[in-house]
C-alpha cells in the first residue's frame, strides 16, 4: 500500500469518525440508534477500504489481481453452493412431509368413505323399516325416548362423517398443486446446484493457473521475500486504519471481556499448529505473528469469542480475510479462508462459524491462519486458547 494510497484511507476514515463523534452529540439519537448508524458507517468504511486497495493492486499487479478475481468468485461460488444444498434440503423435507400428510388423508378417506358406506347401509334398512313403525312399535316411554335419541345420534353422525370427508378431499384437493410446486422448486434447485458446482470446478482450474503465473513471476528467493514483506506491512497498515476506524465505535453493556476468558476459548478449527509463534518463517527474515492450523478444506473456521466483524474481503498476501473487534482493544484475524460467511457490522458468538477452511491468498494447500492483536500488536495465540 503506497504512502498516498495510505493517506486517502487515513484521511478518509478520519473524516467519518468526525462526522461520526459530531452526530453523538444530538441529545435525541438514543444509544440503539446510534450503534446501528455507527455500525452502516462501519460497513460503508470497510467496503471504501476494499475498493481503494483493489484499485492499487490492479495498477500495480495484475496477476495478483486476477488471482484475487478468481478467489473471490469462488468464496462466494462455495458460499451459494452451501445456501442452495440447504434450500435443496428444506425442499426436500418439504416434499417428503406434504406427501406424508397426503398419504395419512388418503387412508382417512378410505375410512370415512367406510363409515359413510355402512351408515347408508344402516339408514335403508331403517327406511325398509319405517321410521314411524319403529317408533309406534316402542311400548314403553323410556324405550321410545331411547329409540328417538338413538336416531338424532345415528343422523348427527353420519352428518359429521361426510363433513369430515369433504375436508378431507378439500385437504388433499389443496396439497396436490402444492406437492407439484414444491417438486418443481426442487428440480429447480437441483439444476441451480448442478450449475454452481460446474462454475466452481472452472473456477478452480483458473485460478490455478492465475497462481502457477503469479509464482512463476517471482522467479527468486529475493523476490519471495521482498513480497513477504510488502504483504506483512501491508496488513499492518490495514490494522492501523481499522483500529482508527472503530475507535469512537460504542460496545454493548454486556459486551464479554475478552482478557476475562484467556485460556478459555475454543480454537477456531481443530488440529494442531504446523509452526511455532515468533519462530522464523522458511527461508525468510520474518517471523512468524500468528500460528498455521492445517484442516479439511471446507470445514468451518469458528470465532474464539464474542465480537464485531470489522473486515471480510480478500487481501494480498492473505487472501480472504476475516477481522474479528473484541473489544478492550483486542482483534482476532483468520486469513486464507475458502469462503467468508459473515459481513462487516454482524456480531459473532464464540465458537458460531464466520468462514469455512481453504488456501486462498496463493497457498498451496488448505489451512487456516489465525492470529491475535492487542492494540495492534501481535500476541502468542496459544496462552489464549483453552488447552494452549
Amino acid at each position: 500500500m503506497g504512502a498516498s494510497l495510505r493517506y486517502r484511507l487515513l484521511q478518509l476514515f478520519w473524516v467519518l469518525l468526525l462526522a461520526s463523534i459530531t452526530g453523538q452529540a444530538i441529545p435525541q439519537e438514543d444509544e440503539e440508534t446510534r450503534t446501528r448508524r455507527q455500525l452502516a458507517q462501519l460497513q460503508q468504511d470497510m467496503s471504501r477500504l476494499s475498493q481503494e486497495l483493489q484499485r492499487d493492486l490492479e495498477q500495480r499487479n495484475s496477476l495478483r489481481a486476477a488471482l484475487r478475481q478468481s478467489e473471490v468468485r469462488i468464496g462466494k461460488l462455495r458460499r451459494d453452493i452451501a445456501a442452495t444444498r440447504d434450500k435443496l434440503r428444506w425442499t426436500r423435507d418439504q416434499l417428503t412431509d406434504l406427501r406424508s400428510q397426503r398419504q395419512e388423508l388418503l387412508v382417512a378417506r378410505g375410512e370415512q368413505q367406510e363409515r359413510i358406506s355402512r351408515e347408508i347401509q344402516t339408514a335403508y334398512q331403517m327406511g325398509k323399516q319405517g321410521q314411524l313403525k319403529i317408533l309406534l312399535n316402542q311400548e314403553q316411554p323410556d324405550t321410545l325416548a331411547r329409540a328417538m335419541a338413538y336416531y338424532e345420534y345415528f343422523y348427527q353422525a353420519r352428518k359429521d362423517h361426510i363433513q369430515r370427508y369433504l375436508e378431507i378431499i378439500s385437504r388433499i384437493d389443496v396439497l396436490e398443486p402444492e406437492i407439484s410446486s414444491t417438486a418443481r422448486q426442487l428440480e429447480i434447485t437441483r439444476e441451480t446446484l448442478d450449475r454452481q458446482e460446474k462454475d466452481l470446478v472452472a473456477g478452480k482450474a483458473r485460478r490455478q493457473k492465475d497462481l502457477q503465473r503469479l509464482n512463476a513471476s517471482i522467479d527468486s528467493k529475493d523476490k519471495r521475500l521482498q513480497q513477504m514483506t510488502r504483504d506483512q506491512e501491508e496488513l499492518e497498515r490495514l490494522l492501523e486504519v481499522i483500529e482508527q476506524a472503530i475507535a469512537e465505535m460504542q460496545v454493548p453493556e454486556e459486551f464479554q471481556s475478552f482478557a476475562a476468558f484467556k485460556g478459555q476459548m475454543p480454537w477456531p478449527v481443530e488440529g494442531k499448529p504446523s509452526n511455532r509463534y515468533g519462530a522464523r518463517r522458511p527461508n525468510a527474515q520474518l517471523r512468524w505473528q500468528g500460528l498455521v492450523l492445517p484442516a479439511q478444506e471446507g470445514s468451518n473456521v469458528n470465532a474464539i469469542h464474542h465480537g464485531r466483524v470489522v473486515f471480510a474481503d480478500w487481501f494480498r498476501g492473505s487472501g480472504l480475510l476475516l477481522i474479528i473487534d473484541h473489544g478492550e482493544g483486542f482483534m482476532s484475524l483468520y486469513a486464507h479462508n475458502q469462503a467468508l460467511l459473515r459481513e462487516v457490522g454482524e456480531w459473532v458468538s464464540a465458537g458460531s462459524a464466520i468462514a469455512t477452511v481453504g488456501n486462498s491468498g496463493g497457498r498451496e494447500e488448505a489451512a487456516l491462519y489465525f492470529e491475535i492483536r492487542e492494540a495492534g500488536k501481535p500476541m502468542n495465540p496459544g496462552p489464549w486458547l483453552a488447552g494452549g
